[in-house]
């Protein structure tokens, strides 16, 4: 099922850059952040978590400092029709932080964490077990450049409209 993007507008903006910089604020205080009405805020909170645009509340990890400090991003080839098999082998493997069907020179990209080259080497081997698995192609990371955003990609969009809220227009109150 694919979901017709949400038409978000300068108020949507404030409050998910809101909810990014204060992410234990509550309704009332994102509220007085936004400076709108709580049930405006709520309302607009549930249209996106419906349309999908806030996808999860969980908290933000950092595997490094949680003790897995070396990661690496592994490109897989895979047997033709083996993407549902695959999935189900990188979901059984804890290592495996995230992968992606992918265009280009092969089919899946992977993260993975270890606590060690040796555990990496043990993540990867597991990956290969896969009788999916064709080829693989590793690449150890070594720092984090950008690390994961959304906001600076949301801020390019084109708001779909001025907010119905006036005292969030009104930024001289």
């Amino acid at each position: 099922m694919t979901r017709t993007p949400a038409k978000l507008d300068e108020l949507d903006l404030a409050i998910l850059t809101a909810m990014h910089e204060y992410q234990k604020a509550g309704i009332l205080e994102l509220s007085r952040r936004t400076r709108v009405a709580r049930a405006t805020v709520q309302s607009r909170i549930t249209r996106m978590e419906e349309s999908g645009v806030i996808t999860s509340y969980d908290p933000q990890v950092d595997v490094t400092a949680a003790g897995f400090e070396v990661q690496a991003f592994v490109n897989l080839e895979i047997a033709q029709g083996a993407l549902d098999a695959l999935t189900a082998d990188l979901e059984a493997i804890p290592g495996v932080l995230e992968a992606y069907a992918t265009t280009g020179s092969s089919d899946v990209l992977c993260r993975i964490g270890a606590d060690s080259h040796a555990g990496l080497q043990a993540v990867l081997l597991s990956i290969d077990r896969s009788a999916a698995v064709v080829r693989s192609h590793s690449v150890v990371m070594l720092s984090t450049v950008v690390a994961p955003r959304t906001l600076p990609l949301l801020r390019t969009l084109t708001p779909a409209g001025s907010s119905k809220a006036p005292a969030y227009r009104d930024r001289t109150r």
